[in-house]
């Protein structure tokens, strides 16, 4: 086997400077340490080195103007490509206003990173053998407001059409800010998972399985994992600023079958003014899990009375931070049978029930056209 490319993921970083960041106690993420975790994220990946780093949007709190163009001075100074899509915390209205920056403007600041002509959507061959497709999948209402889901508009889905027509048997991976995959149970049928997918992801999942494309990247919900449909895979990374603090770094190589890419993930265990980063992280997103734990009891397929819901919810506080950390495994023997039975499909197993811990490291074998899936020895 040949190295074709090594490269690495930074999804939702959220990056805040210090004035800018918004005191709200209830957030789950930890918008504080976004600088000073992606320059000890960027330092590493200098040292390792790599090709290429990818980052799947939500760049940074909430479309701030001086946040963005914090980011795009640092991103010149890497000696690395770097390449980028929106997220819906990057623009926060069509328009823009005068604090926060439109759409247009996104593609104008990241025309370095991916966004050569003026759309937001865009197509590079990145090394011999590799190209990359950067999607947006964010929607407006013709009043410049955000949809509540992700959305891939007609005249993007018939440039995807004309770019997939000129890429049969190359090996292409896509990235976008949306899940267009399930990663929880049930997710595109629920109120609460559905905010996180694309609403049409049927129009570009079929898209991609017919061209034989095997790999989409992406962010937005804050948790690692990887799912499946066919042949087609869904990576999405975890949140810089949330539990567990992860990062990926993957080694893409040929091989007379297809191409081997290891996936293997990384955290952030301290930074300055956070030396003990991962408990305290830990507990900051178990000390607000309260009102979410409510509303994923209350909600459909459970529909549990509040009076219910209140008794279970406090024994569930850690439930969101193993998702989170991915490869969770639930087992709640004090509940009801129907509640145990539900939180168990949350479980990183297989068909049959069995661990199946593929969600930080794992290897996957791609084709263009085909993909299998071979799991990889988590690191002890």
């Amino acid at each position: 086997m040949a190295l074709l490319a090594r490269f690495a993921v930074v999804s939702d970083l959220h990056v805040a400077l210090p004035h800018t960041v918004w005191d709200s106690p209830n957030r789950f993420h930890l918008v504080e340490v976004s600088i000073p975790a992606f320059e000890q994220i960027l330092g590493h990946l200098e040292q390792v080195g790599i090709d290429f780093l990818l980052l799947p949007g939500d760049l940074v709190q909430h479309g701030e103007r001086e946040n963005h163009e914090w980011l795009v001075r640092r991103l010149k100074q890497l000696p690395f490509p770097v390449y980028v899509v929106p997220g819906n915390h990057d623009v926060v209205r069509y328009g823009g206003c005068d604090r926060t920056i439109s759409l247009d403007e996104f593609t104008r600041l990241y025309q370095d990173f991916g966004y050569t002509e003026p759309r937001p959507y865009y197509h590079h061959k990145i090394l011999d053998g590799l190209h990359l497709i950067g999607l947006n999948s964010n929607g407006f209402a013709a009043d410049g407001d955000p949809f509540y889901t992700g959305w891939l508009d007609p005249e993007q889905l018939d440039w995807l059409d004309q770019q997939l027509a000129q890429l049969t048997d190359q090996l292409t991976l896509v990235m976008l800010h949306h899940n267009a995959l399930e990663h929880l149970p049930r997710q595109s049928r629920s109120r609460m998972g559905q905010r996180y997918m694309v609403k049409n992801a049927r129009d570009l999942t079929q898209r991609l399985q017919t061209a034989g494309i095997p790999l989409m990247l992406t962010g937005h919900l804050h948790v690692q994992d990887v799912a499946q449909a066919g042949q087609l895979y869904e990576v999405t990374t975890g949140s810089l600023v949330s539990y567990p603090h992860p990062y990926r770094i993957c080694e893409l190589t040929t091989a007379q079958s297809g191409y081997r890419l290891a996936i293997n993930s990384h955290r952030i265990e301290s930074v300055p003014d956070w030396p003990t980063l991962q408990p305290t992280s830990h507990q900051w997103m178990v000390d607000r899990s309260f009102p979410f734990m409510m509303k994923l009891l209350t909600s459909a397929p459970l529909n549990l009375p509040p009076t219910e819901a209140e008794q279970y919810a406090p024994a569930l506080q850690d439930f969101w931070t193993a998702i989170a950390a991915g490869d969770a495994l639930f087992d709640y023997p004090e509940l009801p049978p129907k509640l145990q039975h539900y939180l168990k499909t949350f479980s990183a197993t297989d068909a049959d029930g069995r661990p199946h811990c593929i969600d930080n490291d794992a290897t996957l074998w791609l084709e263009t056209g085909a993909a299998s899936f071979v799991k990889k020895t988590p690191t002890l």
